[in-house]
């Protein structure tokens, strides 16, 4: 059996997937994506820290799907983006994404947004590397 040394308090990362469907149309873009169309969208969320010797955790992955329930895909689930954003990059999308979970997320240190499954934005915040 090993040992885990809990006085280790290295930074460490997790990630949370979330998925969510919704339409929208690019209103500045000269192509196919100027008309209404929908996306299965998948996102991540990353929280950093030290471990908490006592819990052995950086944050509850329980606690963390709350807050983005309740802060994202309660309000973009089935629904036209260009109700919430004006123009629904997958840009202005993440960061929209990282704005509205920060006041609420501790150690949160990146979004990672996929519009289609082989291509996505990161978005880490102001001052962020």
């Amino acid at each position: 059996m090993s040992t885990i040394d809990y006085a280790d308090r290295r930074r460490m990362r997790l990630d949370v997937e979330f998925a969510f469907a919704a339409a929208h149309r690019l209103p500045r873009y000269d192509g196919p994506c100027f008309r209404l169309h929908g996306h299965n969208y998948r996102f991540f969320v990353a929280v950093e820290g030290e471990v908490d010797p006592r819990s052995g955790m950086i944050a509850d992955f329980g606690e963390i799907k709350r807050v983005v329930k309740e802060r994202i895909l309660d309000r973009v689930d089935h629904q036209n983006l260009n109700d919430l954003l004006e123009n629904p990059t997958a840009e202005n999308i993440a960061r929209w994404i990282w704005e509205t979970l920060a006041p609420g997320l501790a150690g949160l240190s990146e979004v990672r947004l996929y519009e289609i499954p082989d291509s996505c934005v990161t978005y880490r915040g102001q001052g962020a590397r």
